[in-house]
């Protein structure tokens, strides 16, 4: 009994201590409790004064291929064509080819019965002996181009061959071997001109010394006269159709070979002394996948046209060659429409940027890089540009990142943050 009442004043101690430390506790935890809230309303406060950072895009400036290109509309034309007219004025029977008709050298393209003897007057004598003397100069010239075509062909046939062993050797860069090997493909093509021209100014004279043998007298003038094909290919357009009488001259069916094609690309000229034969250039919206070509030649001469705008400009053809299989491009025809990108500018391993990120200011281009999170001003040397990007050729390191299109709230030190590109 004793003991149980000596438990029970110890209890009763123990409980009057610990009611006396917990009463010493509770000022403490309270203070803890205003300090924490006192910190938390402090660091709201500080984050809603801070300066929010300014929404931005971003983008890195990249080291790779850069090109400048001259953009225009063009069309296709078959590269070596041939008008056929009446040798002599008569009854033309109706043309039976149509369009797309396939013909043979040597074909009989049309028949053509001459006028009776009483119209074939002095006057169309004289006429016809004239164009057997124009077709004969025609023929002259046409051979002489054809030898002159041979011979750069043989002798940019012989740099390449020089060029192609030089390179092997790492004496000559494949930039210089590409332009030896595109010259000699040129040079083909124009013996190859050369000789189709050789071949219509050959056929022209013996249809013009027929038609005068029949004027002349020689053989039965009221005997038909078959006119026939100069060269193998299609008939591009009939020109003449129907049966009826013709006269010297007349236009009656155009020939030629649409497998070879060349694409005529009317520029500016302003833009066309950048342009240079040998050039790339890729062809699209055609309606098939691009096609690479390069350009043969800028035409000599050039003509005026008026703009959407009705501004008069002046202009000049630039000639592309099809350099791709001609399985890819089988279904483009005479005039189709095209478009061009003609390169002029080209650089393996050029440093870029978006051209939007681009300003002007002190009279030099600038661009804001993202330092740390800020907005760092960054003096810049801008190359050339395209319709994407600008050349940087110094201020820029690759791999940095730069602010596109900013607007006023950026400056230098204002505190950046990105957001997906649109």
């Amino acid at each position: 009994m004793r003991d149980h009442q000596e438990a029970s004043i110890v209890s009763e101690e123990t409980n009057k201590l610990v009611n006396v430390n917990k009463r010493k506790r509770r000022p403490w935890l309270r203070r803890l409790v205003w300090i924490a809230l006192g910190l938390m309303a402090l660091a709201l406060v500080v984050i809603a004064v801070q300066p929010k950072p300014v929404e931005v895009e971003l983008a890195r400036a990249t080291r790779g291929v850069f090109s400048v290109t001259v953009d225009e509309d063009g069309v296709t034309r078959v590269t070596d064509r041939f008008i056929i007219s009446a040798p002599l004025a008569g009854q033309l029977e109706r043309i039976e080819l149509d369009p797309g008709a396939e013909v043979k050298q040597g074909d009989v393209l049309a028949r053509l019965t001459p006028a009776k003897a009483p119209l074939l007057d002095e006057r169309t004598r004289r006429e016809a002996e004239a164009r057997v003397l124009a077709v004969s100069a025609g023929l002259r010239q046409a051979e002489a181009q054809k030898e002159r075509a041979q011979a750069a062909l043989e002798l940019s046939t012989r740099e390449a061959t020089t060029g192609r062993a030089l390179a092997s050797r790492g004496v000559v860069n494949q930039q210089e071997l590409d332009r030896l090997v595109l010259d000699e493909r040129s040079r083909t093509a124009e013996l190859a001109s050369a000789e189709f021209a050789t071949k219509v100014a050959r056929h022209e004279l013996s249809m013009a010394q027929a038609a005068l043998g029949r004027i002349g007298g020689k053989g039965d003038s009221l005997e038909q006269l078959v006119v026939t094909s100069p060269v193998s290919g299609r008939v591009l357009k009939v020109i003449r159709e129907s049966e009826g009488v013709v006269q010297a001259g007349t236009e009656l069916l155009e020939i030629g070979d649409p497998s070879a094609l060349e694409i005529a690309v009317d520029v500016l000229t302003s833009d066309a002394v950048h342009i240079r034969p040998g050039a790339h250039a890729s062809v699209e919206e055609w309606g098939g996948d691009n096609l690479i070509g390069v350009v043969r030649q800028i035409e000599p001469s050039a003509f005026t046209r008026l703009s959407a705008l009705g501004v008069e400009e002046q202009r000049v053809n630039v000639v592309i060659d099809l350099k791709s299989p001609y399985e890819e491009w089988r279904l483009l025809g005479d005039g189709y429409r095209i478009e061009a990108r003609i390169e002029i500018y080209r650089n393996e391993s050029a440093l870029t940027i978006p051209w939007n990120a681009l300003f002007r200011r002190n009279e030099a281009f600038h661009v804001f890089v993202q330092e740390q999170g800020r907005a760092a001003l960054r003096k810049v040397e801008v190359g050339r540009r395209n319709e994407r990007v600008a050349e940087i050729l110094s201020g820029l390191d690759e791999g940095e990142e730069i602010i596109l299109h900013p607007s006023d709230r950026v400056q230098p030190g204002v505190l950046v943050a990105s957001q997906p590109a649109r």
